[in-house]
């Protein structure tokens, strides 16, 4: 499937909606505690990683994350970025305005931000843990890039699939992403029949019965 039309897909459903397709499909993926660090709006793309660790020599380092920016070649890639330390930047206004022109999304960090306003008046989406005012310089390091990493509890690959909006952030692995956005799509048209349902005067107590979860289970082994 041309990767636009996934992307499309993708962004035509939630966090929750993605989140409740991995449940059914018993796949990991969504993660509590990452989410927008400005109004911003929702993230869609395919993951580039980095993982970052404490800082524990005091040898001098490139700037984390600049190699990975300066190799973006294409306009669907998010930023996901692993082992940041609590109260310590790895995100700030710098680095959003150089993603931002090379075309990238976004920026997921399961650790925080600094300079969040920076990123907010560019308009480039930023989810992670909190906003900080403390620099990552001495303090954090960048160790690899492009290579599989934990966010939240969550083994996120290169060129996986991520989706963040206000619920928080879901992460899909390439080889399941058929599955999901097909299931996705099936469980957002049954429960926007459920909202008609309610809204129309059924009672809430009906539609919202296991009964009725479980038909969009069976629905979607036809």
């Amino acid at each position: 499937m041309n990767q636009d039309t996934v992307l499309h897909r993708l962004a035509a459903l939630d966090s929750n909606t993605v989140s409740d397709a991995l449940d059914f499909l018993g796949l990991p993926g969504a993660t509590f505690g990452l989410r927008p660090l400005w109004n911003c709006p929702p993230l869609v793309g395919r993951a580039s990683t980095v993982r970052l660790a404490a800082k524990t020599d005091a040898a001098p380092t490139v700037h984390l994350i600049t190699p990975v920016v300066e190799a973006i070649a294409s306009d669907d890639r998010v930023l996901v970025i692993a082992g940041g330390l609590e109260g310590i930047s790895c995100w700030g206004d710098i680095l959003a305005n150089a993603a931002h022109a090379r075309g990238v999304r976004g920026t997921v960090i399961d650790g925080c931000s600094r300079d969040i306003d920076g990123s907010a008046a560019i308009g480039y989406p930023v989810y992670g843990r909190g906003v900080t005012m403390v620099s990552a310089r001495n303090r954090v390091v960048q160790v690899d890039a492009a290579c599989a990493i934990e966010v939240a509890g969550v083994t996120v690959r290169e060129d996986d699939y991520v989706i963040a909006d206000n619920c928080g952030t879901v992460f899909v692995a390439q080889a399941h992403i058929q599955q999901v956005l097909d299931l996705g799509e099936r469980i957002a048209r049954r429960q926007a029949g459920m909202v008609e349902a309610v809204r129309g005067g059924r009672s809430v107590a009906e539609v919202m019965h296991d009964s009725q979860f479980e038909a969009i289970n069976l629905e979607t082994q036809r």
